[in-house]
């Protein structure tokens, strides 16, 4: 208990003093706070050496969680490209979600850094992958990452890590800007709106993208058991939300403000085109092979 509380309050105080040195100004092109005063994080903002310095000093240190069911293709270089890019200079702890171990590739590793291969079954149909992650998620923290990590970032698997991916992501919940959402008008956001559904929405803040999520461990853990609660609610009244885990965590971050926004720089989808608000891209999509990935 004394543990947790300490984790809490470390985590705290690092969000406080690094919010004060974010430079809100510095980007008049875009939004850089919320309305509750969460930054929402661009280039330009942050010096990366000062953040990287304070969570050094603070001890801070991520698990990195990515499913790899019936979807090989990608995880050899998702996680080459996060040798380069993510969370650099920290402790980082990989955290592969599998159906088949013994097809994970070996990846040499950074000093300070480790990877852990958990079999999960593989459903039948993907979206019930994509939904149940969040209990697969949920039990990994309770069981492990709780025991060795201030935070915890969750990702798709089928993305590349192209720029920095670093410290100034990080805080105690942590949302990321749809990239193709988050210039259009909220009426055109793909909330659910089946009322039967416990991720209905009538209104909303921004549109969420669930192929990064993230924060303290026991923020994570609040939404991952929340959502995956509501998922099986929704199952019992054989109800489907309209975009699976992903409407879920919208309606999470609906009721529970994130602490820290992160632009679509930090997931990006190059077949949008330019922008000219997009000066780095730190994660990208990589080329979607739907059909021989899905099952209806």
């Amino acid at each position: 208990s004394r543990l947790r509380s300490s984790s809490g309050c470390r985590t705290i105080k690092i969000t406080c003093w690094l919010i004060f040195f974010l430079c809100f100004r510095s980007r008049r092109d875009v939004q850089t706070c919320t309305s509750w005063k969460a930054p929402i994080i661009w280039e330009g903002m942050f010096d990366p050496d000062l953040y990287d310095q304070m969570h050094k000093k603070e001890g801070t240190s991520v698990a990195l969680t990515v499913f790899a069911v019936g979807r090989f293709e990608y995880l050899e270089t998702f996680l080459n490209s996060s040798e380069k890019h993510f969370m650099l200079g920290l402790p980082v702890s990989y955290y592969v979600f599998t159906d088949m171990p013994e097809k994970v590739p070996e990846i040499k590793l950074g000093h300070e850094r480790s990877l852990k291969v958990i079999k999960v079954e593989r459903h039948s149909r993907w979206q019930d992958v994509s939904m149940m992650r969040m209990k697969t998620i949920l039990d990994a923290i309770e069981s492990d990452i709780r025991h060795h990590c201030t935070h915890v970032f969750c990702f798709d698997v089928d993305q590349v890590f192209s720029g920095r991916f670093g410290s100034e992501a990080l805080g105690d919940s942590v949302a990321l800007l749809h990239a193709y959402y988050y210039r259009i008008p909220e009426k055109l956001f793909t909330y659910d709106r089946n009322p039967k559904s416990k991720s209905y929405m009538e209104t909303g803040d921004f549109y969420y993208h669930a192929a990064v999520f993230g924060g303290s461990w026991k923020s994570v853990k609040a939404l991952t058991e929340a959502c995956y609660r509501n998922i099986m609610e929704d199952k019992r009244n054989n109800v489907e939300a309209l975009w699976h885990d992903e409407s879920h965590l919208n309606k999470y971050f609906w009721l529970h403000k994130p602490s820290r926004v992160l632009s679509p720089e930090y997931c990006w989808d190059t077949n949008i085109g330019y922008r000219s608000d997009i000066r780095v891209t730190r994660l990208l999509w990589a080329p979607k092979h739907y059909d021989a990935l899905r099952t209806p």
